[in-house]
């Protein structure tokens, strides 16, 4: 009797196991992520998704799989995140001026010109309640934010001609991302914004379509830029930081497990790129030098407060809550220990 009862706990114990063994491989299906930027091989931003990519496959065993699409390979920034809008596996970087553009506009204020003093403000600004309000607000677009504690740069201005004062800025043709904020900001400072792809900068360089562009120094110096635009000036005009983002859909789709994983490994390989972006600076300054660029240190004080302008255009403050700057300036002070 003891034996029958044994043999027919083990039954029971053997039933449980195939059935766990089954949802578990129910719930590990594997499934496929494509991550597409502008940004060329060997840049940080490139050099940081293979380590997310490494750490996505090795934490989740193989039941997610990440191919990596650099240099516009999948399109440009906003026909990416139409992708994610429609359903895709996708996921790209994208910056508040993006999102502002797509319906939530508090969000554009994150990019504002000399927003931010230090990468500090920046993360502590991602850690406010304001900051999680406007996730939801975009959640509610779409758009899942998976990590925002990625460093893309400070941005600085490569040009024909040199810059030296904000007036300088006056004629200038400069090539800006797509979206509303880095137009407007810009032309704050008295440039000509021309919006482009930035895998069409290159030529339109040297076709005279724009007389320069803005990014971090690792974007400028990969793209090749400097073979046709000889000043950078070092304005350092947004302390550009950066989250990745993919659609609600296709972030609802993945089991609890696979999303913690996903937002597990960007914030690692977040930390992991803001490490390589902190090394970079000096090392790329000498290579434009190298190469005869002529490297214009500037006054920040007046170009800072040539931008203030930015923060009461009614292109903005229009569409941005009452008091939007005063919130978000808030939201950034670094607490005193």
């Amino acid at each position: 009797m003891k034996k029958l009862l044994s043999l027919a706990v083990f039954a029971a114990l053997g039933i449980v196991l195939l059935l766990n063994s089954s949802a578990f491989s129910q719930k590990a299906k594997k499934v496929e992520i494509q991550i597409g930027y502008e940004n060329h091989p060997g840049e940080p931003f490139d050099l940081a998704v293979k380590e997310w990519k490494r750490l996505i496959e090795k934490r989740s065993n193989g039941t997610i799989v990440v191919k990596i699409y650099p240099s516009s390979q999948l399109g440009s920034k906003n026909q990416l995140i139409d992708q994610m809008l429609a359903g895709m596996n996708v996921i790209t970087l994208a910056d508040g001026a993006f999102y502002a553009d797509r319906g939530v506009p508090d969000l554009g204020i994150t990019f504002g010109p000399y927003l931010f003093e230090s990468w500090e403000e920046a993360w502590t600004l991602v850690e406010s309640d304001w900051w999680k309000g406007q996730m939801k607000l975009l959640e509610g677009k779409g758009l899942k934010v998976v990590g925002a504690n990625w460093i893309y740069g400070d941005r600085h201005t490569l040009s024909k001609k040199p810059i030296r004062t904000p007036e300088d800025f006056k004629g200038q043709k400069l090539r800006v991302p797509n979206n509303l904020i880095q137009v407007k900001g810009i032309e704050v400072m008295g440039a000509t914004p021309t919006p482009l792809p930035l895998g069409d900068v290159y030529t339109a360089l040297q076709q005279g379509v724009v007389d320069g562009l803005e990014n971090p120094l690792p974007v400028l110096y990969n793209g090749k830029f400097q073979e046709v635009a000889k000043y950078l000036t070092l304005d350092a005009h947004i302390k550009n930081f950066t989250t990745l983002v993919c659609g609600t859909k296709f972030f609802d789709s993945l089991t609890p497990e696979q999303q913690q994983i996903l937002i597990d490994t960007c914030k690692e390989a977040g930390v992991f790129n803001n490490n390589l972006q902190n090394k970079l600076a000096e090392e790329m300054i000498a290579k434009f030098k190298k190469e005869g660029v002529e490297v214009i240190t500037v006054d920040i004080a007046k170009f800072k407060a040539k931008a203030q302008a930015f923060y009461s255009l009614k292109d903005f403050t229009s569409k941005w809550s009452k008091g939007l700057y005063q919130t978000v300036s808030k939201a950034k002070e670094i607490k005193k220990k």
